[in-house]
């Protein structure tokens, strides 16, 4: 069986095809070889000849990307040739000999039969294919890898010998003698399998944290109106993606901007200023679109991974002043309650004396803001200016001819964003791990784990969380019996049922990887007589 594949990214399957050629040594294994490829319907001659330079490869099986062996045509890209090469290779059909298309997704799925490629390798190809960003890139690789593959098994494997050791409880309790007792092989068990479930634990929540990174983060622009917030998504995103005007309640309904961060993709949301539906005088002052777009901030608020407080500084007698309307404070505390990340932008910094002006705010402010934002880290509130970061875009130096390096810091408020990034994003499980087994690379290849994978991993620790439940609670129930009645010697657990917990969850395992099932009975018999 040979693969055909040319530059236009078109393959054929063909079996028992062999390449026309001028007598000349066939090329060696895995070595590139300039032949002429001739038509094979009429005899050599300059006439026939379809590519007078073609590489060609031949790859012989196993060790290919199949597993199959694979042929290789690497000819000039020109429509003409590749139409002329094509159309020679289908001319070669005959009833021993049969040349067609590779069906969509056929080499990935000989490549699995032939064992070349696990399904968690084979489901992190699409996520190399569609990989816009750097930290998308890097996940991708992460899952193309086996060693999430390798971590399933060796887990499946960890839940089939155990499951051994109950069965050979069930099976041979009354005629072999055990060395343990039951209480103290279930308690055994156990132990395997309530560290197991920790590692799958973790798993699951840097599942979701990888998700941040494929899907994108969610970043929400919360404030009031004229705070600044459609004018910090035009300057990050470097175009006017949203219509900036000083009349209050411009913005109505949800912008969302897509844009790369450093090599994060994030997905930016401007949205409606939140302030008070009625006036000082009783007077209603929003109608009844901007009402709803107020409802769809605080909605989408909460719906984001990152929320950006957008406040301005207002002029008040003399004084700059820190302005927020009460009704984005409920809004922020409505974040906090949800366990959302905040980030504070402090916009209309321009405003202050210029011996003011820096990268942090002066100390009245800055006690101003953890007084109002007391869930906010230092390190997360920003002082920008959107006004002098446009100035900056159109005139490289500012008013004493100095270089603008960064005009409103609007690009140290970028930097303190890709670090809130890094923080949530950072995989569970590096950090006090008191058995020093696990390197970071362990958890940060969790990362690459995939919504099918995730999902089957949250129905296995589902099953093993039911096993530790029904295990825990009996050997307690034993223990308190043995205290009152020391005679009584009889651990009432089913152990059957806490069989059947381990196999569910070792067949979720199955499901993720495709090799094989934790019911087969050799498997579950060899364990058994080992034992």
């Amino acid at each position: 069986m040979h693969y055909l594949q040319h530059p236009a990214g078109q393959r054929l399957l063909s079996y028992g095809y062999r390449v026309q050629h001028v007598p000349r040594p066939l090329p060696k294994p895995r070595f590139a070889a300039l032949r002429t490829l001739y038509d094979p319907s009429h005899p050599p001659s300059p006439n026939t000849v379809l590519d007078a330079g073609a590489l060609v490869l031949y790859f012989p099986g196993p060790k290919t990307v199949t597993g199959e062996d694979v042929l290789e045509l690497h000819i000039h890209g020109g429509p003409a040739i590749v139409k002329a090469v094509l159309s020679a290779i289908e001319c070669t059909n005959q009833s021993d000999a049969v040349v067609r298309y590779a069906e969509p997704g056929e080499f990935t799925r000989r490549a699995f039969m032939n064992d070349r490629l696990g399904l968690p390798q084979i489901e992190a190809l699409g996520d190399t294919l569609s990989a816009d960003t750097e930290q998308q890139r890097r996940l991708a690789v992460r899952g193309a890898s086996d060693a999430l593959l390798k971590r399933y098994e060796l887990w499946r494997q960890t839940l089939l010998y155990a499951r051994g050791e109950l069965e050979a409880l069930i099976d041979f309790s009354e005629d072999q003698h055990f060395d343990e007792s039951t209480e103290e092989l279930v308690a055994s068990v156990s132990g395997q399998v309530r560290a197991l479930a920790v590692q799958i634990g973790f798993h699951v929540q840097n599942a979701s944290k990888g998700e941040l990174l494929r899907s994108g983060i969610r970043v929400a622009l919360l404030g009031a109106p004229n705070a600044g917030k459609s004018s910090l998504l035009n300057r990050v995103v470097g175009k006017e993606a949203a219509i900036v005007s000083t009349e209050e309640g411009t913005t109505r309904d949800i912008v969302d901007v897509g844009v790369d961060l450093g090599g994060w993709y994030c997905k930016l949301g401007d949205m409606a200023g939140i302030r008070a539906e009625v006036g000082g005088s009783g007077t209603v002052v929003i109608g009844a679109v901007e009402k709803e777009g107020i409802r769809r901030a605080r909605e989408r608020a909460l719906e984001s991974d990152v929320v950006v407080v957008v406040v301005s500084l207002e002029d008040g007698g003399g004084d700059v002043r820190l302005s927020v309307e009460p009704e984005v404070l409920d809004a922020v505390n409505d974040c906090v309650e949800a366990g959302k990340c905040l980030v504070v932008a402090v916009n209309k910094c321009d405003k202050l004396r210029a011996d003011e002006r820096g990268n942090s705010l002066p100390q009245a402010l800055e006690k101003t803001i953890r007084d109002v934002f007391p869930a906010v880290p230092a390190d997360r509130v920003f002082a920008i200016s959107c006004y002098e970061a446009q100035r900056g875009s159109l005139s490289s130096v500012d008013d004493q001819g100095l270089k603008q390096t960064d005009p409103g810091n609007v690009q140290a408020f970028l930097r303190g964003l890709i670090s809130t990034f890094e923080q949530i994003a950072s995989p569970l499980g590096t950090d006090g791990d008191e058995s020093g087994q696990y390197d970071k690379s362990y958890w940060e290849d969790s990362l690459g784990v995939t919504h099918r994978q995730s999902s089957n991993l949250q129905k296995c620790l589902d099953h093993l969380n039911d096993f530790l439940y029904q295990t825990t609670a009996a050997i307690s129930n034993t223990s308190d019996s043995l205290d009152h009645n020391p005679a009584s010697i009889d651990v009432e657990i089913d152990i059957v049922t806490a069989a059947e917990h381990l196999r569910f969850a070792a067949d979720m395992l199955a499901k993720i990887t495709g090799q094989g099932e934790s019911g087969d009975v050799e498997d579950v018999l060899g364990v058994v007589f080992e034992k």
